[in-house]
């Protein structure tokens, strides 16, 4: 579910290079490693990203391997927020990439906001609002 920390990482990546190409996960993928179901489907996501003014292009992208995206598209750094910095994931992907020359850049995390966190504050605030009416 894109949110304002998606939308600041964007803007923060996008001011630090030329042309920002913004991957986008594919429902699959999400389902194979979050255990979940979008709330919104991987074109109209990849639609959303697309339109944004900073943003050069978006690819919907069917794995987390990042070697395997830089072989296709051929990038020089990758953005992700500052709260994965020391996952074992990232520490190993930080290796793979220094190999190409690709640097791994991690930008200040939005405190308090995460599509896990909206999933249940959603449902919760329709609920409110419903027995208020």
């Amino acid at each position: 579910m894109f949110h304002i920390g998606h939308l600041a990482i964007i803007n923060r990546a996008a001011d630090m290079c030329e042309k920002l190409i913004v991957g986008v996960n594919s429902d699959a993928l999400v389902q194979e490693y979050k255990n979940k179901t979008p709330v919104i489907g991987e074109e109209d996501r990849a639609e959303i990203v697309r339109n944004l003014k900073k943003v050069y292009t978006a690819e919907i992208v069917s794995t987390l391997d990042k070697l395997e995206l830089w072989n296709k598209y051929n990038f020089d750094a990758v953005f992700i927020g500052d709260d994965w910095k020391g996952n074992e994931r990232w520490l190993q992907t930080e290796k793979v990439l220094a190999e190409v020359g690709v640097q791994v850049v991690y930008l200040p995390h939005t405190e308090g906001i995460s599509s896990t966190t909206l999933r249940v504050e959603i449902p919760m605030r329709a609920e409110d609002h419903n027995s208020e009416v």
